[in-house]
């Protein structure tokens, strides 16, 4: 039961992070703002889904396939390794640092295409409610996940104008930062590592606990 639970943790990490990443994105920042962006998208992976858990449980090279290929259309990955390498990234060559983006998100991608064939909830949903935005480059959308026991999980993404196009760099699940939670593991990573950007890169598996997840924090 600690394995499922454990698993289901690193799951819902994962889900918050991609959920959006499944369905075909040609949507540009003019003709939709980062609430309908996410909106739309979080519709359009529940339809994709709907009936066929169980043709991808036995295909999951085509589910994921297809987060694969659409990933990259709404997560700025190389923004989002930068960040989490933190003060490592200015002395990392540049091939260590497309790599490190490369394998944060293929990690990422390997466990939300299980999860999603795995465990079951009864509802994703963008919150009507969303904060003014700020920036014009800059944004948060609101929406929770509803497990099938009930529990509630709020999930606010941060979104970043790049390029024309709003992009996900950043996701708080339950009050955590998930984007300090990874930085401060990879900090803790290169000292256990002696610096060896390689050893870390190579052995990359990042994790937040399912008690951590619902016990929650205060980002």
């Amino acid at each position: 039961m600690n394995g499922i639970k454990s698993m289901l943790g690193r799951w819902l990490v994962v889900m918050a992070t991609t959920m959006v990443m499944l369905a075909p994105l040609q949507l540009h920042a003019q003709s939709q703002s980062p609430e309908a962006l996410v909106r739309d998208n979080v519709e359009s992976l529940m339809a994709d889904l709907e009936g066929r858990k169980d043709y991808y449980a036995n295909n999951l090279d085509e589910l994921e396939a297809l987060v694969d290929r659409n990933l990259d259309q709404v997560a700025d990955f190389r923004y989002i390794g930068a960040s989490v390498m933190g003060n490592y990234f200015r002395n990392a060559t540049p091939e260590q640092r497309s790599r490190f983006a490369d394998v944060f998100r293929q990690t990422l991608i390997d466990t939300y295409t299980r999860g999603l064939v795995t465990f079951d909830y009864d509802e994703l949903r963008v919150l009507d409610a969303q904060q003014t935005q700020r920036y014009d480059d800059q944004a948060s959308v609101a929406m929770e996940v509803v497990a099938n026991n009930g529990q509630v999980y709020p999930v606010s993404y941060s979104l970043r104008l790049s390029d024309d196009e709003w992009r996900v760099v950043n996701v708080i699940v339950n009050g955590i930062n998930l984007g300090l939670t990874f930085r401060n593991q990879f900090d803790q990573a290169m000292r256990d590592n002696n610096r060896d950007y390689d050893a870390v890169i190579n052995g990359w598996s990042p994790e937040v606990g399912v008690e951590e997840l619902e016990q929650g924090g205060d980002a």
